[in-house]
């Protein structure tokens, strides 16, 4: 969701919408995520299980609270976005939101696959999270945001 400037701000810089976020952030989170999702992938058991359920828990956050609320854009509020230029756009919660309960729904079916002994069925649900994280992080594509948009389009 891009806004234009309100008369109150500097010239090129865009003011956040009531709730709006950086995007940068939820980008830098899904770095971070396919970093947790590699490892998961390489590790032996227990420590895939382990480090899995964790990134269980960061996507349960950010579906929950919003993504605002996660440890990842506390890392991002306080020690990146600092450094950076204002964005010159902003992004609805609800997108990111969707998009990270997507992201615990992989890792709850890939949690349950590892637990039960279903080693390539929780590989391959990993797998799919990893792909999603590494199209935002690489590319600004937010592959559930696009799937709430969609969603939205045919329920309207």
């Amino acid at each position: 969701m891009s806004t234009t400037a309100s008369p109150r701000t500097t010239p090129g810089v865009v003011s956040p919408p009531s709730g709006a976020i950086d995007p940068r952030g939820p980008q830098l989170a899904a770095g971070l995520t396919a970093v947790v999702l590699v490892a998961v992938l390489l590790l032996p058991s227990p420590a895939d299980v382990i480090l899995l359920a964790g990134q269980a828990v960061l996507f349960a956050i950010g579906a929950v609270r919003g993504v605002q609320a996660t440890p990842h854009a506390w890392l991002f509020r306080t020690l990146v976005r600092p450094r950076l230029a204002p964005p010159t756009e902003w992004e609805a919660p609800e997108p990111p939101r969707f998009a990270q309960a997507i992201g615990l729904a992989f890792a709850v079916v890939g949690l349950v696959a590892l637990l039960s002994g279903a080693t390539l069925v929780g590989q391959v649900a990993v797998g799919a999270a990893l792909v999603a994280a590494l199209l935002n992080a690489v590319f600004a594509f937010c592959l559930g945001c696009e799937v709430y948009l969609l969603v939205r389009r045919v329920i309207a």
